[in-house]
């Protein structure tokens, strides 16, 4: 009989999820139901009582659900790093941003910059404090666009109409949304490698087969 798995994600596992779902569902019998978003924000979603079996956030924020009660001790496993970087259209130019000077006149000529939410998710909270450090925060604030996670800023990077747009997420984000280009990682001073950590959420109805995924996921190559 096909059983459902509950997931909460942070947006740069949906790449990966995507390429072990057809499989993992065919092989197992179970029926997978991701949600994805900005981790602060999935973190809410299980505080307030969405269905969960498993859980795939920032390592930090794994480790202080399993001090709250909230994720089953010893069932977090690490199982990815992601870059944190910049993107542009397809067809644009690519900027210079192996520099904080680079970065800093990318984002002064910019027409629009698009990032993740600079509160909930992890490359939108550095982002910016990337973007005060650099004193451009205030000079750009008018063409800030911000979105609810990062794979949602890139699509409106991706359909907006000016090529001159730029946008920072997470490397898979980026790498996951047709119609954005990879442009590099943020450069020395400012970079971001965040560890993605599974966990088993507390009164999960269905552990053996979270377990199974995060064994699929140590497996993915």
């Amino acid at each position: 009989m096909t059983t459902d798995l509950y997931i909460l994600s942070g947006g740069a596992a949906q790449s990966w999820i995507a390429s072990i779902q057809p499989a993992f569902e065919a092989k197992h019998d179970v029926r997978m139901h991701a949600t994805f978003g900005a981790v602060g924000a999935m973190k809410q979603k299980l505080l307030d009582g969405a269905p969960c079996d498993l859980l795939i956030l920032s390592r930090a924020l794994i480790n202080e659900l399993m001090l709250t009660g909230h994720v089953e001790v010893n069932t977090d496993k690490d199982i990815g790093v992601v870059n944190t970087g910049v993107a542009v259209k397809d067809g644009a130019a690519l900027p210079d941003v192996s520099t904080a000077e680079g970065l800093k006149q990318t984002l002064l000529n910019a027409s629009g910059v698009f990032f993740p939410d600079p509160k909930l998710a992890t490359a939108g909270i550095h982002f910016m404090k990337g973007m005060t450090e650099l004193g451009v925060a205030n000079l750009i604030k008018n063409k800030l666009y911000t979105f609810p996670n990062g794979n949602i800023a890139m699509r409106a990077l991706a359909d907006s109409k000016d090529m001159g747009g730029v946008g920072c997420t997470q490397e898979t984000e980026i790498k996951f949304t047709p119609g954005v280009q990879w442009v590099g990682e943020l450069p020395a001073g400012y970079e971001l490698a965040t560890v993605y950590c599974a966990g088993i959420a507390v009164g999960s109805e269905n552990k053996q087969m979270g377990e199974a995924l995060v064994g699929e996921f140590s497996n993915r190559g």
